[in-house]
């Protein structure tokens, strides 16, 4: 592998990595359910735009972030839920 191919791979799980630690940002999450999924999904199409990932990378994204919103509202509506 040339110098050029493993900073080009280095640089795409760097961005990857980006967007899956905005993932887990749990604070953020709560704190702005539906702003923070359209960040999410802004960031993910913009991977994909940029052909940092693929079609099916771009899915696994999306669903990802779909549960994240899922787990916020749901935990928004029942604050009992982790006891």
């Amino acid at each position: 592998m040339n110098r050029e191919s493993e900073n080009a791979v280095i640089s795409r799980t760097h961005r990857v990595n980006q967007w899956r630690a905005m993932l887990r940002d749990e604070l953020a999450l709560l704190a702005m359910p539906g702003a923070h999924h359209k960040a999410l999904l802004r960031q993910a199409h913009a991977l994909h735009q940029g052909q940092v990932i693929d079609a099916d990378e771009l899915g696994d994204l999306l669903e990802l972030a779909d549960a994240a919103l899922a787990y916020a509202v749901e935990s928004l509506l029942d604050p009992y839920t982790d006891e």
